[in-house]
């Protein structure tokens, strides 16, 4: 069997059960595909210094090697905090307005991509399977091309892919694209996404797109395709059943005293529609009056990105506005809003979920969200809480049995709260049974079996049972 060679902007290596806190969606869904495949996973270390030397680190833990690279100021402050988070990250969640076009922004991009494939080129084998991540790494396939690599390379993007109007407002957003053309598998999360770039290809570059997946651009044919990202359902099930899962269950509960209990998991971030969410939780607060005193919203948000000043700024909104709402709702033995920055580990989050009645997960635009099909997995199946999910998530294409919001509508937020307060347990229960059986079945080794499937020239496993 090849080996699996995955490549991220950041990595974390895989931990002893127990060891270390929270981690993302994807180090968490990495982790598991390394743990079945012989690999290797190289990326930056999160560290700086003085001046670039490629001097690589090398960690081995649980059959999975990791390999990391540290970087310099000038390249953090380019490639990561600028044209990554200020410039792609906001363009590709919709917020033009919010982007920021700094040509030393698109150098530095640039250059920490060829600094990665300068670095991991001698790290491949001729026969390696290579799979590189997210929006961070866009050019690394053309490059690690340049440098003579011919191994079967894939692309995965876990963030949404903009309207080509919008996309085109990036300067040099041709050169962007047509360096996807080096990888041989584009994988998004839905088929919205995959749309979007389809129509990309056709409508500025001229290529055509076939039904099996197949875009031709010029001599270049690439296969992309949607691969909806799932969590590790079984270790999570298992992290919810834990005696630490449990004593979360039960500190929450102790502390609700008997209300209603309403949970969102979010980084501090502008895309996750956190004001929104607050504003809609107030409207629902004016709506039924009956409810004050007898629900509250456990809001956790650790700090995201503090060194990008829109991540400040959206902090700050938040605070303000969570002290305005208690402000005015709040009683001596009430508090309607529970606003907390910082980070649970899994077992926490999912001894939380499990003692909340409902979870509202709002995004304004997101690529998949796995806080969503978390919150099902945690659910005690006698007695499940109800899932409100902004349609503009890509969970909802699966979760279609959440109660599905536009999270920019406050009325909509508030009717769905007292939809989910009001919902019979026999209602509950089959909402929540079909939701655990596509977040069961469609989970992270079946997107990755999937994934990796087309990147080695294989039917995926949809395409084997529709054949």
């Amino acid at each position: 069997m090849s080996r699996l060679i995955v490549i991220s902007n950041r990595v974390a290596a895989p931990k002893p059960d127990g060891e270390g806190g929270a981690q993302g969606g994807l180090a968490v869904a990495l982790s598991a595909a390394l743990r079945e495949y012989r690999g290797l996973w190289f990326g930056w270390s999160g560290n700086r210094i003085d001046e670039f030397t490629g001097k690589i680190d090398f960690q081995r833990h649980d059959g999975v090697t990791s390999a990391t690279i540290d970087l310099e100021e000038q390249d953090v402050e380019e490639y990561y905090n600028g044209y990554a988070n200020r410039t792609l990250w906001p363009l590709f969640h919709y917020r033009i307005d919010l982007a920021e076009y700094v040509r030393s922004f698109g150098a530095g991009y640039e250059r920490v991509n060829e600094r990665f494939a300068d670095t991991v080129t001698p790290l491949i084998d001729p026969d390696d399977l290579v799979w590189i991540h997210d929006y961070h790494l866009i050019p690394l396939g053309a490059q690690l091309r340049q440098r003579g690599l011919r191994n079967r390379m894939g692309f995965f993007l876990h963030i949404p892919w903009p309207p080509a109007r919008l996309l085109t407002s990036l300067p040099a957003h041709e050169h962007l694209v047509l360096s996807l053309l080096a990888y041989d598998v584009i994988g998004f999360h839905t088929k919205e996404w995959l749309e979007s770039f389809q129509n990309y290809v056709e409508r500025e570059l001229g290529g055509h797109c076939e039904p099996d997946g197949t875009i031709h651009v010029g001599e270049r044919s690439v296969h992309a395709a949607a691969y909806p990202i799932g969590i590790d359902y079984k270790e999570f099930r298992e992290a919810a059943e834990s005696e630490a899962a449990q004593e979360a269950f039960e500190r929450l509960r102790k502390s609700a005293d008997g209300r209603g209990t309403i949970i969102g998991v979010d980084r501090l971030d502008y895309s996750k529609g956190l004001e929104e969410r607050f504003l809609g939780y107030r409207r629902f607060l004016e709506d039924h009056e009956d409810w004050q005193g007898e629900v509250f919203l456990l809001q956790i948000a650790p700090p995201s990105r503090g060194e990008v000043h829109t991540y400040e700024k959206i902090r700050e909104s938040l605070d303000e506005l969570s002290g305005r709402i208690n402000g005015e709702f709040a009683a001596v033995d009430w508090v309607p809003i529970r606003y907390v920055n910082q980070g649970y580990g899994r077992e926490d989050l999912a001894g939380f979920y499990r003692a909340s009645q409902i979870a509202l997960v709002t995004p304004l635009r997101d690529g998949m969200n796995l806080v969503a099909k978390e919150y099902v997995a945690a659910q005690d199946p006698e007695d499940p809480g109800v899932l409100i999910l902004s349609r503009f998530a890509g969970a909802a294409l699966q979760l279609t049995d959440a109660l599905l919001v536009n999270p920019y509508s406050k009325e909509e937020i508030s009717d769905a709260i007292k939809q989910a307060l009001d919902m019979p347990r026999e209602e509950r229960i089959r909402r929540w049974r079909s939701m655990n059986e596509v977040v069961k079945q469609e989970d992270v080794v079946w997107w990755r079996r999937n994934f990796v499937a087309a990147l080695q020239g294989e039917a995926t496993q949809d395409e084997r049972a529709a054949g």
